[in-house]
Parts: C-alpha cells; structure tokens; sequence
C-alpha cells in the first residue's frame, strides 16, 4: 500500500504514540501547584513522572506479546482505555500516593499505543515505505512536545492543573474510537499469531536480541535517544541557570529544537524516496556524531555564547530526525511473524538507554554545559560505533519510490 495514500492511518498512529509525550511535558508546569494542592513535596511529584516511565517500560513486554498472541486491535483498545480512565483517577486524586498510582497505569496504558503501533506499520509495509511512514507517524507525534508545554501552562493559568488531566482524558477516548471505528486488525490470517506458552515468549524475545540484524539499529536507536532524553533532563538548568535565558522563554525554545527534530523527520521522509534506509542510517549516525563534536567544541571554547550554543544543539537535535525512523524500520524487518514482540524490544531499549542519559547527566552537570555536550558526543559515538553490527545483508534493502 503506498504511503502517501494511507494518511488516516498516519495521523491516529501517530496520535497513538504521541501519549508518553503529551502525558509529560503537559503537566511539568504543575508540579509545585499539585505539591500545594496534595500537600506533598516537589519531589513527591516528581516521582510520578519516574513512575510513568517504569509503566511506559512495563507496558512494552505486555502488549507487545499480546498484540502477538491476539491481534492489534484489541491490545490498542485496552491500552486506550486503561490510559483513559487513569487520567480520570489522576482528575479526581486528593492525594500523591494515588495520583502516583494512576500515573504507572498511565503509562502502563499509554504505552500500547506506542508498542502496537510499530508493530501495525511493520505489517502492513517493508523496510523503506516502512521507514518514510515512521517518519510520517513521527512527524504527527512529533507536534506533541511542540504543543504540550504550551498548552500545559496555558491550561494551568487558566483552569488549574486537573484540567490537564481532564484534557489527556479527551485525549485518550477519542484515540480509543479512532482505533475502534478506523484501525482494521492487521495480523491476519490467525495463523500469524504467535502460539505457545509464557517460556515459549520468552525464548521469542532472547531470539530477537540475539539476532544481530534487530540488535545494531536497535542500539543506534537507543543511544540516540540517550541524546534526546540527556538533552530533556540537563536543558531547564542550562537554559536558565547557566545561560541566564528567562524562564517564560523556556517553553518557546524547548519547543523551537522540537521543530528542528519534526524539520529531520520531514527530511528523512524525503530522502527515502531516493536512498535507502540502512544507507540513510549510517549517514544520519555520521552526521549525528560531526554535529554533536561541534556541540562540545563550541561548549568547550565558549565560542559564540548561548547563540552558537543553541544553533549547535538545534542541528544535532534535528539530525535525530533521520536516525529515529530507519532505525525503527530495520530493526522490525526481520520480524513479520513477531512484530509486537520485536517492536516491544526495541521500545525497551530506547527507554533504558534513554533514561540513563537523563539519570547520568543530573550526577555529573556542574557550573558549564560541557558536560552536557560530552556525554550527548558519547552517546552519539557509541551510537555509530554499534550500527557496524549491522550485517553486510541489510544493505540489500533498497528505496521504494512509493
């Protein structure tokens, strides 16, 4: 099925992934509100966003084997409403201890959409029309964290912080009836889903990290988003603290690199109309790497002051644009019979070696952004360096026009 031709699907995919943005970046403006409301401390509330992740990471073995054993829809449905009627405990909430509840089964839910929706693409396309509808899907979700701090802070001002919860409710039940009305069930015939019991899934997923065509892009994918989330954690401090950028700007900045990652997704989606996906990787991780020296150079000497900086750090962030969907792409190729339990791998892998890039950089970030800058140059090197695990074979895959 051409990709152009398929935009429904495009945009409630793309809606379906863009919960773990949307579910955090809203409701960051309202920390010190909720810690008042619920008479809790800051880091109380903080700990529900940790939460949300552990249940985002959770929820990529559950409904990636699900979606294996019993289809797509069903999977997507449940995730849908279980997020959806979460966000309604976390409205209702008088206490921290409960809104940290609902904030895992949030992400517990929210991650279906996420998990299943890559596994949706990998049935229905091969690896290059594969890889431009992520980068499509991801240009959709990618309107998330442009719009969510925004709108958080617009609905805080105005409403109060349970609104932005009353918002992600809407959210979650209108994606629910998107997927019920809109989403036919894609692992057809039955017989392509999976049989067998819990050791037999576990064996599947041992089988897929040992397969060395899912554990290079799988890899790339993660480090790059080492990048992303080492970016998100140390950013607040640098902008404000060290660069002295006013606080009202934050938002507007924060959501000016989220357009420069929606620009290399717009980007990749060109290019792949005319160059390969594995070919695209490789020069978006070499990119990625150039751009990420410059950044710690132009830390390092100071040069330039915070425009350099931030031009710097707009580019390297833009290139993640390329490297995201070809990653995804080739590393769910292999996969057609497991689609759900490759995609839920793959989503494992992004959120640990992800994660570590926000939990290092706060142990180690001082009086300058070098830090910052060294360890996005880390990740970015480790990042190429792992895509030479790629076989020789997976060169073979060549651009559809579409």
């Amino acid at each position: 099925m051409p990709v152009r031709r398929d935009w429904k699907l495009v945009w409630i995919l793309g809606a379906l992934s863009a919960f773990a943005p949307l579910a955090t970046d809203m409701y960051l403006p309202a920390f010190g509100d909720i810690a008042r409301e619920l008479d809790t401390s800051i880091g109380s509330v903080q700990l529900t966003l940790a939460v949300f992740l552990l249940g985002l990471a959770a929820g990529q073995l559950l409904w990636g084997t699900l979606s294996d054993h019993v289809g797509r829809r069903l999977p997507l449905l449940a995730g849908c409403a279980l997020f959806s009627v979460m966000t309604v405990a976390g409205a209702l909430t008088r206490s921290v201890e409960t809104l940290t509840v609902a904030r895992f089964f949030m992400g517990l839910g929210g991650s279906a959409g996420m998990v299943v929706a890559r596994a949706i693409v990998r049935d229905k396309f091969e690896a290059a029309d594969a890889a431009r509808f992520y980068s499509l899907m991801m240009i959709v979700s990618g309107i998330a964290p442009i719009v969510a701090p925004f709108m958080g802070s617009l609905l805080l001002t105005g409403a109060g912080w349970r609104t932005i919860f009353w918002v992600l409710t809407v959210f979650g039940g209108l994606c629910c009836l998107a997927v019920a009305l809109l989403v036919e069930e894609t692992l057809l015939p039955r017989d392509r889903r999976a049989r067998g019991h819990v050791w037999a899934v576990f064996r599947g997923y041992g089988r897929i990290l040992a397969d060395r065509r899912f554990l290079g892009p799988a890899l790339a994918l993660g480090c790059a988003a080492g990048v992303l989330f080492t970016y998100i954690a140390d950013s607040p401090h640098i902008f404000i603290e060290l660069y002295g950028v006013p606080a009202a700007w934050f938002g507007g900045l924060f959501a000016a690199n989220s357009v420069g990652l929606y620009l290399g997704n717009q980007l990749n989606s060109w290019l792949l109309r005319r160059c390969a996906a594995e070919w695209l990787l490789r020069q978006g991780l070499w990119c990625n790497l150039g751009l990420t020296l410059i950044l710690a150079l132009v830390t390092w000497t100071g040069w330039g002051g915070f425009p350099a900086f931030f031009a710097a750090l707009f580019v390297t962030l833009a290139s993640l644009g390329v490297i995201f969907p070809n990653a995804t792409a080739l590393a769910m190729q292999p996969f057609a019979a497991a689609a759900g339990s490759a995609s839920a791998m793959l989503g494992i892998s992004q959120f640990i070696l992800g994660a570590a890039g926000g939990a290092l950089v706060g142990l180690w970030h001082g009086d300058t952004p070098l830090p910052l800058a060294l360890q996005i140059a880390a990740y970015a090197a480790l990042g190429r360096a792992v895509c030479f695990s790629t076989p020789t074979a997976a060169r073979s895959i060549t651009a559809k026009s579409g």
